[in-house]
């Protein structure tokens, strides 16, 4: 696609309180979101403590690429990609594993976990040939904050720290969850696909004014008070980070309530063992502020949401198809912790979950909606008039507005305009 042909356009597309539909559902501005945003910009792709041991590999994605994350016999992280260099056929047919070498199913070439081209079938067809130019093809930039890795297509650009900006201190809220201060990902992905555009998941990820609506079952079976903190009389935050990152602050609700482990619904002591850990690492008051406090609730732009007790990865395959990629939070040196965290995600997001089913039928609902004609536009001004800035500088509002949506679309746009 010619992205050119298509820039003048974006003024008639995006305003300040709505877009348009055609966005959500014309293939070509898809394609061009593939080159402009999931080809060039930072995009999460795994964690560190996938690949623990030398020669783990696990396989993720950047948009629909098929990406390989292995860690060599030297203990180095590769992101490499899932493409043989002689055929284009995948060289990786599982999931996850412990292997030095990937051969081609095709024509049997074999690759080193570092990608290097180390032999092929009936090599006297190859005299002279240089293998040196023949290695899978790699993730042009790497970078990795807290185990957090990112890969970016981009052979120059900002660098991840530039990237996450203000956000990059919820990822250290995060791991000081942890009485050792890390976050494990070790409990495995559920995949739910849905038949959406992956802006719809990426603005519902931050919406404050959906959950007391459409998640009123599961709080309700759950005897949840969840949906208080998405009330009216509510003192969370949503927040704009910049550079597409937003937040559904709900910190000031927990500390209204002053009772550490509330965020996750349970007292210090249903999980002595956790609450007595946290306090030998941090110090009696630090721990407590941090277990009043809970995890974060933040969209990393564009595919990674923390959500409490759980990580999402958004992974776009066509303009009308998303994945994502779920798994419960595990914290390092938290084994009661741990144990809670993955029975809730089970019960909210997995095969029986209400919670993402709930969320999956508004995506397809949405995105069947948004093909109608007359009106063609998608409002976004809810608390236009009452955002304001907080004592960091960013864009704030009350927990059901929509300065989330607008701060992802402020900054869509200035990825797709040619420079």
């Amino acid at each position: 696609m010619n992205v050119a042909m298509r820039a003048p356009q974006w003024d008639g597309l995006i305003r300040r309180d709505r877009v348009h539909g055609s966005l959500y559902t014309d293939p070509a501005v898809f394609a061009a979101e593939l080159e402009q945003i999931w080809y060039r910009t930072w995009v999460y792709v795994g964690h560190e403590s996938e690949v623990p041991n030398a020669n783990d590999y696990v396989v993720k994605s950047i948009g629909p690429q098929s990406i390989i994350m292995t860690r060599d016999e030297a203990g180095k992280i590769h992101l490499l990609l899932n493409r043989c260099s002689h055929r284009a056929n995948q060289v990786c047919s599982f999931d996850r594993g412990n292997a030095r070498s990937f051969t081609c199913p095709f024509h049997a070439w074999t690759f080193a976990n570092d990608g290097r081209l180390v032999g092929y079938a009936f090599p006297d067809g190859y005299e002279g040939q240089d293998r040196a130019g023949l290695s899978l093809a790699r993730v042009t930039r790497m970078e990795s904050y807290r185990g957090f890795i990112f890969g970016s297509f981009a052979a120059e650009g900002p660098t991840l720290k530039q990237h996450l900006g203000g956000a990059a201190e919820t990822i250290d809220r995060l791991v000081r969850t942890s009485p050792e201060g890390e976050v494990e990902i070790t409990a495995g992905f559920l995949k739910h696909r849905v038949k959406a555009n992956w802006k719809f998941i990426l603005e519902n990820e931050c919406d404050g004014y959906h959950p007391a609506f459409v998640h009123t079952s599961i709080f309700g079976v759950a005897d949840s008070a969840i949906g208080k903190l998405y009330g009216g009389a509510s003192t969370a935050l949503t927040r704009d980070y910049g550079n597409g990152h937003t937040e559904i602050d709900l910190r000031p609700e927990f500390r209204k309530r002053d009772q550490p482990l509330s965020w996750f619904g349970t007292a210090e002591d249903r999980l002595p063992d956790y609450a007595a850990r946290m306090k030998a690492a941090y110090g009696d008051k630090t721990a407590r502020e941090i277990m009043i406090d809970g995890t974060p609730h933040v969209m990393i732009f564009p595919n990674l949401f923390i959500a409490e007790i759980q990580m999402f990865v958004i992974q776009p395959l066509a303009v009308d198809d998303s994945v994502q990629h779920v798994t419960a939070l595990q914290f390092k040196g938290a084994p009661d912790l741990n144990r809670r965290l993955r029975q809730q995600t089970m019960g909210s997001v997995g095969p029986a979950g209400f919670l993402l089913a709930d969320d999956s039928e508004m995506y397809e609902r949405c995105h069947r909606g948004v093909q109608a004609r007359n009106p063609e536009w998608v409002y976004l001004g809810r608390g236009e008039k009452r955002e304001r800035r907080d004592e960091l500088g960013f864009t704030v509002g009350h927990v059901t507005d929509e300065v989330p949506s607008r701060g992802i679309w402020d900054h869509y746009r200035k990825l797709m305009e040619p420079v």
